[in-house]
């Protein structure tokens, strides 16, 4: 890494703990994150970028112009929190009640805004476009979807070349340690809601009714089953039944039985294919019991996709810049799942993971992110700001 760009991001240490700190006590839900946005745009105020708001969100796009001509790179962060009460230092967490940034999003937004300084500090230096993405609406609602359709790709009047993005880990990694793979390295992530619907009556004479709770508990199990049969071990699915809800009485055959869940597959071809199947699962015990059945299978996020090559340059980037023992290959792909594979969708991209466990924690037993015991360092600010102005500097140069 130049010397100039880590020792700036050392440099801008303070300011961006400030920054966390003050998205991290005002969190916000969803695509409409006024607060945030207003923080967002007073970090970016009186940088040399062309800033732009979004329309059904309250999403910032941000576009830096080179002193010369070149391609773009998108960087990105998103911005959104949990509906978790955070449990915590009372200093430090959220004054939200029942809103917490469990999932770090407030270290990537930032990050992302710590980068748009650093690279406005070398502007004159730079052979193309950066578009800075701060996105709303991560968490469940696609909002990099909707930037998408609103022409964030478009921003700088040309598709981008590449674009990267960082999350944190609050457990599994050390504070520091970066790690991305090629390919799928994000689970596409599905919900099925399912209401079997039968006719209720009395527990001493199930004759007389049509139970749904007995089909119901069926279409768990087979669900279950249907992914070690139909899928290939090698090309994992897991489908997990978080909800189950029916009847009202011990003797009392209900009317109905519902149930919800989640299903992630790590291949294009897996994710396709699981509509279908467990639709058809469901659908044909429903019919074997005589019983009418409700289902909603709706594909939230694709499969996160890193291209091989920006890949394997993130992971020489983050070499040559912090040492080899910053950075790992991960053995596999992370079962979670992210909207910006809506954005490798479209572009080369490469998704990666920091290590942001606190010193005083255990990354191995520490409360893994989403979670109200989560908690992430601020001493990856400067690293995360750093690497993400790093790979735009030298995306740029190598195609300019």
């Amino acid at each position: 890494m130049t010397r100039s760009l880590r020792g700036d991001a050392a440099e801008l240490q303070n300011d961006l703990v400030l920054l966390r700190r003050a998205l991290h006590r005002e969190p916000e839900l969803g695509l409409d994150l006024p607060r945030t946005q207003e923080k967002v745009l007073a970090a970016l105020d009186g940088l040399p970028l062309e800033v732009a708001q979004g329309s059904r969100l309250s999403s910032v796009t941000a576009v830096l112009r080179g002193a010369r001509p070149g391609p773009t790179v998108l960087l990105r962060g998103d911005m959104d929190a949990l509906p978790v009460t955070e449990r915590g230092d009372a200093d430090l967490i959220s004054r939200t009640p029942g809103q917490m940034h469990a999932c770090g999003h407030d270290l990537h937004t930032t990050m992302l805004a710590g980068a748009a300084r650093l690279l406005s500090g070398i502007r004159d230096d730079l052979a193309g476009n950066v578009v800075f993405m701060f996105q709303p609406g991560e968490e469940g609602l696609g909002g990099a979807k909707i930037m998408i359709d609103e022409g964030v790709l478009e921003a700088s009047g040309e598709r981008p070349v590449a674009a990267y993005a960082l999350h944190v880990l609050s457990a599994g990694l050390p504070a520091g340690i970066f790690v991305t793979k090629g390919g799928p390295v994000m689970a596409a992530a599905d919900r099925l809601r399912v209401t079997v619907k039968g006719v209720g009556g009395h527990g001493a004479t199930p004759h007389l009714a049509k139970d749904p709770l007995p089909a119901a508990c069926e279409m768990v199990t087979a669900l279950q089953t249907m992914v070690t049969r139909a899928f290939d071990p090698f090309d994992p699915v897991v489908l997990t039944i978080g909800n189950f809800h029916s009847g009202t009485m011990d003797n009392v055959i209900p009317d109905e039985a519902a149930f919800s869940g989640t299903v992630r597959s790590f291949s294009p071809g897996a994710h396709e294919r699981l509509k279908e199947r467990v639709v058809e699962v469901v659908r044909g015990i429903a019919a074997a019991h005589a019983l009418d059945v409700d289902v909603s299978y709706v594909q939230d996020y694709p499969v996160t996709v890193n291209d091989h090559a920006e890949a394997a340059f993130v992971g020489a980037t983050v070499r040559e810049a912090f040492g080899e023992d910053r950075y790992f290959d991960a053995p596999q792909p992370f079962p979670a799942s992210e909207d910006f594979s809506f954005v490798c969708n479209e572009i080369p991209s490469s998704f990666v993971m920091l290590g942001a466990c606190p010193s005083d924690r255990d990354p191995g037993k520490a409360a893994f992110n989403h979670s109200p015991d989560a908690a992430f360092s601020d001493s990856v600010l400067g690293d995360g700001a750093a690497l993400l102005a790093e790979l735009a500097v030298r995306r740029l140069a190598s195609t300019s």
